[in-house]
């Protein structure tokens, strides 16, 4: 992994050295614009259009619209006079709960370890401290000169960081059109939703989900390199819900068999394995 940030955490007068690196990855695939003609990648310009000529990034500055058409210019030592003293550290300000939190504040997540041996002590403190008493650290930190909130926390065995949103970054509900107000529910509709929730309800496991798309896109790609020809699979028919209730039950009825087929799977998958395992030991024992 690439080392991203250097900087330090600050638990109260207790300072310890950490490297930050990238939790997650763009696995999307990114396509090249091309030259439909001759199919060279297309270079992006920057053309002032009023001198009509290419700009190159020394001419470049920082510009704030505070009116239309009216900016004012900030340079370097502009942002360097305002830069958070704590540009370079993880300041712990708060002690809560991770359930206290809802998601929609989360943005980025980030992994932290200690620079050097000498840091491992004190960072493994704050890891068992925060695991024993199930708290995470509300913190702020600088990243690429933006101050942000943050959240300390351990996963797995892992101190990790998550950029969250100010509250007046998180829109309002009240700017969303068309929620349902004071709407009553179907006792018998709620009753055969809530069953199809149980029916479906099951253990996160992050491994059984996958970029369908992704990897389709991917097939195609292959394909069209090795020269195959593409065929565009049929559309599924839209069906319009009409009877919530039937369409609620032939759900239901579909969970059901869908439940029962995993679980003869894997009742099948372990007499093989009881078998394969009786057969090895008749294999040692002969």
């Amino acid at each position: 992994m690439r080392t991203m940030w250097k900087g330090s955490i600050s638990f109260g007068l207790v300072n310890i050295p950490v490297n930050m690196y990238a939790a997650t990855e763009d696995r999307d695939v990114h396509f090249k614009y091309l030259h439909k003609k001759c199919k060279t990648p297309v270079k992006n310009q920057r053309i002032c259009p009023v001198c009509n000529e290419e700009i190159k990034s020394d001419d470049i500055v920082r510009g704030y619209e505070y009116e239309p058409g009216q900016f004012v210019v900030i340079n370097d030592e502009d942002i360097e006079a305002i830069k958070p003293r704590s540009a370079k550290t993880i300041e712990i300000l708060d002690f809560v709960k991770l359930s206290e939190i809802d998601p929609i504040f989360f943005d980025k997540s980030y992994y932290l370890s200690p620079q050097d041996t000498g840091g491992a002590k004190a960072y493994n403190l704050l890891r068992q401290a925060m695991k024993e008493t199930g708290r995470i650290a509300v913190s702020r930190i600088t990243i690429r000169e933006k101050q942000s909130l943050a959240v300390l926390r351990v996963y797995d065995n892992v101190l990790v960081l998550e950029t969250i949103f100010y509250p007046d970054e998180v829109r309002s509900i009240s700017q969303v059109p068309g929620i349902p107000q004071n709407q009553e529910t179907d006792a018998r509709e709620l009753d055969m939703a809530k069953k199809l929730i149980d029916n479906l309800t099951s253990e996160f496991d992050p491994g059984k989900y996958k970029d369908e798309y992704r990897e389709e896109l991917l097939a195609m790609i292959h394909k069209k390199a090795e020269g195959q020809e593409i065929v565009a699979a049929p559309e599924a028919p839209q069906r319009n819900v009409i009877d919530l209730m039937a369409a609620l039950q032939a759900s239901l009825d579909k969970a059901q068999e869908m439940r029962r087929q995993a679980k003869n799977t894997g009742s099948r998958n372990t007499k093989s394995g009881r078998k394969s395992r009786k057969k090895e030991t008749e294999t040692v024992q002969g």
